[in-house]
């Protein structure tokens, strides 16, 4: 009888817990939407293109943290890169970098997983808008003291 009930009680426990109401809702217009923290998530869409302006073309910004992958100083968005055509390399590629005056790919960018020197790009780093962003002139969408380093290369 003893563990028969030590079985049930667990069971009841749980089956109690995932009836309880999960979800707390919101007094404004947020749709009863929060954070796990029971702040309001705004919904508004007034604003919601503000953050995504065009590229701006200009030189590019000085990097905010060691590693930090350079920001694209030019829109991308006729830039097709396919798994047999990368138009990145137009430019940046070691043969047409100077004429182009664009930015040099890294020597990083010629290597394997495990450090083996490439005859081409590594596959791991064809695909240039996984780290390189286009920079754009948008203000911040929440504030923050964030502060560069004086070392950031």
């Amino acid at each position: 009888m003893k563990s028969r009930l030590l079985s049930v009680f667990p069971a009841a426990m749980l089956t109690g817990l995932l009836l309880l109401p999960c979800t707390s809702f919101a007094d404004d217009d947020s749709g009863g939407l929060v954070t796990l923290r029971g702040a309001p998530i705004q919904t508004s869409t007034a604003n919601s293109g503000e953050a995504l302006k065009k590229a701006v073309e200009t030189t590019p910004l000085e990097r905010d943290f060691t590693q930090q992958p350079p920001l694209v100083s030019h829109a991308v968005d006729d830039y097709p890169i396919t798994k047999n055509f990368n138009k990145c390399m137009d430019c940046h590629s070691w043969d047409n970098y100077r004429k182009e005056k664009a930015t040099k790919v890294s020597q990083t960018h010629f290597q394997s997983a495990d450090g083996q020197e490439l005859a081409n790009i590594s596959p791991r780093r064809y695909f240039c808008l996984q780290c390189h962003v286009p920079q754009v002139d948008a203000k911040p969408l929440i504030a923050n003291t964030y502060q560069r380093p004086s070392n950031a290369r």
